[in-house]
């Protein structure tokens, strides 16, 4: 809901720097920035102009800090309200204290994502560039962020408007079939409206089916590392990182959780997950955690699978073999300082087909070619699921576009059973309003709620 009051928040991080900005938006945003801040020059500045001044109390006439300000009236500004900025000392102190005193002089704390909420309540912006000013700030490797900047442009804002434009197109033609029954009109054929529909439907499907592009885009390669106990999997997860990140003991089952952490590979972001060995146990809390390995592995998007050289391949290392069967990603042949049993060769043949790489976990300088090996697998990942134009990478962008799907297909269904416009008009335009819910032209407040509450308080 939209609260016509005043909200005030820190739009930078927390903790000590430079200069942190306070800023205010809402009908009393310029008066509270009167009372608090004080010009240090009597000119009469303009509006959207920086100005140097000092923060005062209103009540004690103290100085708190010498800072710059920016008045920026509605309905140029982020919120499209009246909004103003204090950019002052990065002090955690001396932030409470200017929150403090914008909050006595009439303001609120706002709430998670309230600015960007009010810019889209206001027309600044619709849902797809909210989202993305979210992306943006979250982004971890340069395709995130080129993902994220292609959103913010609007290329997804047009690419749905032009599909429900059609829609809407389609539905304009069936009226004009309902509105114009006894009129003599010529007006398109049901043949030629289901064709229509197909056309649109196509267009729907093709950015449906970007989401794994999308997400990848966005959140980087999710690759699950497996094997049994003690091959040395928690110590590849450390190599890949640079930092002792898993514990390393001789004992088997010492990893009992998933353990995730993010590399960065060139541009693209590699979320690894080290997880539970696989093998048959007694254990009840080690059977959760090789549940959870399941569960890593059936959602990565790639698979390293560690093998122990220097032992013989044993039923376990089937198990795991089977787990990564067909699946994209690096096959680790591990512990190579050590007398070898096991062959690249060997592994192969017992089912191994991903590209296999000797490797000790433990010497630094196997880091290299690790990452280079995960690298092009990442990259043959990309480019399988590469497509044109812009990509989803939200769930409910997926939804809603899945949603728009039905209603096509169920509008086709209609106009091959030969019913009523009327009927037929109702599934066309609920996938008009199935794809509006994306820009934000058909919303409702769970819909908002669910936007804006992954924002950062003061965005």
């Amino acid at each position: 809901m939209y609260l016509d009051d005043t909200i005030v928040a820190p739009a930078t991080a927390p903790g000590t720097a430079a200069v942190a900005i306070v800023r205010l938006s809402g009908r009393k945003a310029l008066a509270i920035l009167e009372k608090i801040w004080r010009p240090a020059s009597a000119d009469r500045a303009a509006p959207r102009t920086l100005r140097l001044g000092t923060v005062v109390d209103p009540e004690s006439g103290a100085l708190v800090d010498r800072a710059l300000a920016v008045a920026m009236p509605a309905p140029r500004s982020l919120t499209g309200e009246d909004v103003a900025e204090i950019h002052c000392h990065g002090g955690p102190y001396i932030v409470r204290r200017v929150v403090g005193l914008a909050m006595r002089a009439g303001a609120r704390m706002a709430e998670p994502g309230e600015f960007s909420r009010r810019a889209f309540l206001n027309g600044r912006m619709d849902l797809t560039e909210a989202e993305a000013i979210a992306d943006l700030v979250g982004a971890q490797s340069e395709s995130a962020l080129g993902q994220a900047l292609a959103q913010l442009s609007g290329a997804l804002r047009e690419r749905i408007g032009t599909l429900r434009a059609e829609v809407i197109s389609v539905r304009a033609h069936l009226e004009a079939e309902i509105d114009f029954a006894d009129e003599d009109l010529k007006l398109p054929s049901r043949d030629a409206i289901a064709d229509e529909i197909g056309r649109v439907s196509n267009g729907v499907a093709i950015l449906h089916d970007s989401f794994a592009r999308g997400r990848l885009l966005r959140d980087g390669a999710r690759a699950a590392i497996v094997g049994k106990p003690n091959v040395g999997k928690s110590s590849v997860l450390n190599l890949l990182l640079g930092v002792e990140r898993a514990i390393v003991t001789p004992i088997p089952g010492t990893t009992r959780d998933v353990v995730e952490d993010l590399v960065r590979l060139g541009p693209y972001a590699v979320m690894l997950q080290d997880t539970a060995g696989v093998r048959e146990s007694d254990d009840q809390v080690e059977r959760i955690g090789i549940e959870r390995t399941h569960r890593s592995v059936a959602d990565a998007d790639l698979i390293v699978a560690v093998f122990d050289s220097s032992r013989p391949l044993d039923h376990e290392d089937e198990a795991v073999l089977r787990l990564c069967n067909g699946r994209p990603g690096v096959v680790l042949l591990n512990k190579r300082d050590r007398p070898q049993i096991v062959s690249a060769a060997q592994l192969r043949e017992a089912g191994a087909n991903a590209a296999i790489l000797p490797i000790c976990a433990l010497d630094v300088a196997d880091a290299i070619p690790l990452k280079s090996e995960l690298k092009s697998a990442v990259e043959a990942l990309w480019s399988e699921s590469r497509g044109e134009g812009i990509a989803i990478s939200r769930e409910r962008h997926r939804d809603a576009l899945g949603a728009a799907l039905s209603s096509l297909a169920a509008a086709r269904e209609s106009l091959a059973s030969a019913m009523p416009p009327e009927i037929v008009a109702v599934d066309v335009m609920a996938a008009a309003d199935a794809l509006g819910s994306i820009t934000g032209e058909v919303a409702t407040e769970d819909v908002l709620d669910a936007v804006f509450r992954e924002f950062c308080i003061g965005k």
